[in-house]
């Protein structure tokens, strides 16, 4: 499927051909609370009442705020989530996202697309 813009603009969503569902943020993005519900509410619109592992890249991520981490304890259409990154902000922003947060499904950050997709798709346990 085509990458579907989320309302406000700020990425992109996508199920591609591997049963995974792609978000990637637009280089400098501030995410607010705002563009993390718009992002739900699209990988939920695609994923039409099932669950897919996701790959939320936020190597373009400039900042998070602390509105928008509070979104992210909210349970959407994913089954788990791997955070791609390419920086310690990446890192930081990652554990910021995910510090002191009932996560509603298997979380994790990485630098390798490979080793996301490989957790994504064939873990059997968080």
């Amino acid at each position: 499927m085509k990458p579907i813009t989320v309302d406000g603009g700020k990425g992109t969503v996508e199920l591609d051909a591997g049963g995974v569902l792609n978000l990637v943020w637009k280089q400098g993005t501030v995410l607010e609370a705002d563009d993390v519900h718009a992002a739900m509410a699209k990988v939920n619109e695609i994923a039409d009442g099932a669950e897919y592992p996701m790959l939320i890249d936020i190597s373009n991520t400039q900042s998070v705020t602390p509105q928008a981490k509070s979104v992210f304890s909210v349970k959407c259409a994913a089954s788990r989530i791997a955070l791609l990154g390419s920086s310690r902000i990446n890192w930081v922003i990652a554990n910021f996202a995910m510090a002191r947060r009932t996560l509603p499904c298997p979380t994790r950050f990485f630098t390798s697309r490979n080793e996301a997709m490989n957790w994504l798709l064939h873990a059997s346990h968080p």
